[in-house]
């Protein structure tokens, strides 16, 4: 059995029983197994046998699909997407292949690659009449806002691509998605600081492209280092897909109800946007900011070892890697990279942010812990280096999760055992009370 098909049709291996000890009644749930990872316990039956549901805030320990796009493994560090590490991925491969990888299963065969590139860079302009929708946005409306608004609107100028049942229409819509959101990003920070729009050229790669956009003006054309443009595409890579976070769950959920491809990235989008998501790297910046000064992280240090101080060491430490981020370890290196290129090392919050990382690397308390830096903090950095403001930090997290989103949702789309989304509740609220009229209350 393929990876591909295990995870599609997860096999029974086990059955567990549940015996409910006031009625001494007893209910057999199957025991499920993808091809790696803990086992789940089935709990489709439970209900409609025993009238009761599961209890689960946040969904933590519940599994909502099967899925063979990405695996993790928190506790040993490990990332794979269909099967290939992130570490092998970002030292050999490209977005756009990694895009293909997402989308389709399989590494892409050398003409395969280039048909696929060729798709994307030739579809990578947006309709002309976007630029109105721009205009009715305030002139200092936050990028992140213009993003929601502009896709989400998307299905009102691709209306030829909204059909969900025709698989044409969804890899049409795909493939826009992921080849319009640079442009769509790149204009949402021009708008934002009031410069003129930049077309995208398509003799430039995708990352190029895209820093092209963003930072070329009419009278002077911007031209990315290598090392700039590598370390982009690095982090790219390295946030396109994160199996079922927040926002991929909003992206599946939506789509679970019909609603067309545009919609529900614009939902995930939405659902990135919140500061315990997809803010963190710019956390990360803001607190550099308040530490201010290289004689001031030792206090600082102290206060995030106080567990009666409310201030934490941003971009320290992961909620699902409790070993180390497999990702940070790939762009601490693309960091170093960029800092010397750029010459930038000894401006002062970069100069800042290595000797934070130098001093907690090697203290005691964040080792023993495993507190290491993660992909928040090397790409905060990156990017404050290359001239983006913090604003724009989450909308580059958009653009490269689009094509994770997008590859999620064609893969609930087409799975045969989709349900809309559903989710119970333990009502904790008043019982059935009798209405009294105005005059009768107390």
């Amino acid at each position: 059995m393929t990876a591909e098909r295990a995870a599609s049709n997860p096999e029974t291996e086990d059955t567990v029983t549940v015996t409910f000890n006031k009625t001494g009644k007893s209910h057999e749930l199957r025991i499920l197994s993808g091809t790696a990872g803990p086992r789940a316990i089935d709990v489709r039956s439970l209900y409609a046998e025993t009238g009761m549901f599961t209890y689960d805030p946040g969904f933590t320990s519940t599994a909502s699909c099967d899925s063979s796009l990405t695996y993790i493994d928190g506790d040993a560090g490990i990332l794979r997407h269909r099967g290939y590490a992130i570490e092998d991925l970002a030292e050999h491969s490209d977005f756009m292949e990694v895009c293909y990888l997402l989308l389709n299963g399989e590494l892409p065969t050398t003409e395969q690659k280039d048909k696929f590139e060729h798709t994307i860079t030739y579809h990578s302009m947006v309709h002309e009449q976007l630029l109105y929708l721009y205009r009715g946005f305030r002139r200092d409306a936050h990028p992140m806002a213009i993003l929601v608004g502009v896709t989400g609107a998307l299905s009102a100028f691709y209306h030829d691509s909204t059909d969900i049942t025709d698989e044409h229409q969804r890899m049409v819509a795909s493939h826009r998605l992921i080849s319009k959101m640079p442009t769509i990003a790149a204009m949402a920070y021009k708008y934002s600081i009031g410069q003129p729009f930049v077309y995208p050229r398509n003799d430039l790669n995708f990352a190029a492209n895209f820093l092209h956009m963003t930072f070329s003006v009419p009278a002077e054309d911007y031209q990315p280092l290598p090392e700039v443009a590598r370390a982009m595409d690095r982090i790219f890579i390295l946030h396109a897909d994160h199996e079922q976070n927040a926002s991929t769950s909003t992206v599946r959920l939506a789509g679970s109800s019909g609603a067309n491809p545009f919609a529900c990235i614009a939902a995930g989008i939405s659902s990135l946007w919140g500061p315990a998501h997809g803010g963190a790297n710019e956390a990360v910046l803001n607190m550099l900011q308040e530490i201010g000064s290289k004689d001031r992280i030792p206090e600082f240090i102290e206060r995030a070892k106080d567990r009666d101080d409310p201030f934490r060491l941003m971009g320290f430490g992961h909620r699902v890697y409790k070993n180390h981020d497999p990702r940070a370890t790939v762009l601490r290196t693309s960091c170093n990279e960029v800092l010397e290129a750029l010459g930038v090392r000894d401006e002062p919050l970069l100069a800042l942010a290595m000797e934070l990382e130098r001093i907690a690397l090697e203290d005691p308390y964040f080792v023993e812990r495993k507190l290491f830096p993660n992909v928040d903090f090397y790409s905060g950095i990156i990017l404050k280096a290359m001239g983006f403001p913090t604003s724009m930090f989450t909308v580059l997290f958009a653009l490269a999760r689009t094509v994770g989103w997008v590859a999620q949702w064609k893969e609930m789309v087409e799975d045969p055992n989709q349900r809309i989304g559903r989710p119970r509740q333990l009502y904790v609220g008043p019982a059935e009370r009798k209405y009294m009229p105005p005059d009768e209350r107390q």
